[in-house]
């Protein structure tokens, strides 16, 4: 598959400040780190699940669901358990899975579920502590580009970002292509004139530490978003925290990102 062309919304912060991580470029993802999906995505399979059940009511049949709480479907979707197989659990076979997952391509990043998305705790200050340092913040995100602005810009955090690096694609994200995270982040290094010595991601998923290692930066796991941190312990990331803010005060405390590259 060929990488969506990414495009750059620039962000010059009000204030520019000095600090133990002047100089240093911190990437970081949006869905995960800084934005809990859990809800959309449950939400999404609920959907899904009831617009096949009604495909199939329209035939006169009726599916034996089985429908998992949130608290199964999460886990199955931080243990990176397939689709199909969840499709599986949930009482349909192979045909209905196929109907199911259309379904849930269709709908997971449409605009009417977006409201159902939260920041995580604690994001406000994280980010507020790593600009009024001196790192600076770069979002780079499978997510759509027009999302994620308006979804800044909304909370009031746009100012302390000076880049986001989206697609124009409402699929990839869902689908989280390692590739195209690595073009993107090769993209907003070239475009930023970063130091790679200086520079890390944070990220919750496969595809961050694998760009991060493919481009040559360190990375940061954090576990509050769609993997577990048994799934992300496979990929190996630099550092693994369980949210953006124990990253933040890590990356501080230690002083910080120069003890990451030395791992």
């Amino acid at each position: 598959m060929k990488p969506t062309r990414p495009y750059l919304t620039p962000y010059s912060p009000s204030v520019k400040t000095e600090g133990p991580l002047a100089d240093w470029t911190v990437f970081c993802d949006f869905d995960g780190p800084l934005i809990d999906v859990s809800e959309r995505y449950y939400s999404t399979y609920r959907l899904g699940l009831a617009k096949t059940e009604a495909v199939y009511q329209a035939r006169s049949q009726k599916l034996p669901l089985q429908i998992l709480s949130k608290e199964q479907f999460w886990q199955m979707k931080r243990d990176r358990v397939p689709d199909v197989e969840i499709a599986r659990q949930s009482g349909l076979d192979d045909e209905q899975t196929d109907v199911f997952l259309g379904q849930v391509h269709e709908i997971v990043n449409q605009p009417h579920l977006l409201h159902k998305d939260r920041l995580q705790p604690g994001v406000r200050w994280a980010l507020g502590l790593l600009h009024c340092q001196g790192a600076r913040l770069v979002s780079v995100t499978l997510r759509h580009q027009d999302q994620v602005t308006d979804i800044l810009e909304k909370t009031g955090l746009a100012p302390l970002f000076s880049g986001i690096w989206g697609t124009d694609d409402l699929a990839l994200a869902y689908q989280n292509y390692a590739e195209v995270k690595t073009h993107l982040l090769a993209e907003a290094i070239a475009e930023h004139g970063v130091d790679r010595d200086r520079a890390c991601i944070i990220g919750d998923t496969e595809a961050d530490i694998l760009a991060a290692k493919a481009v040559g930066i360190p990375s940061i796991a954090v576990t509050c978003g769609i993997r577990s941190a048994n799934y992300l312990s496979q990929f190996k990331a630099d550092r693994t925290y369980s949210d953006l803010v124990d990253a933040a005060h890590a990356l501080l405390q230690n002083a910080l990102c120069p003890q990451i590259c030395a791992c």
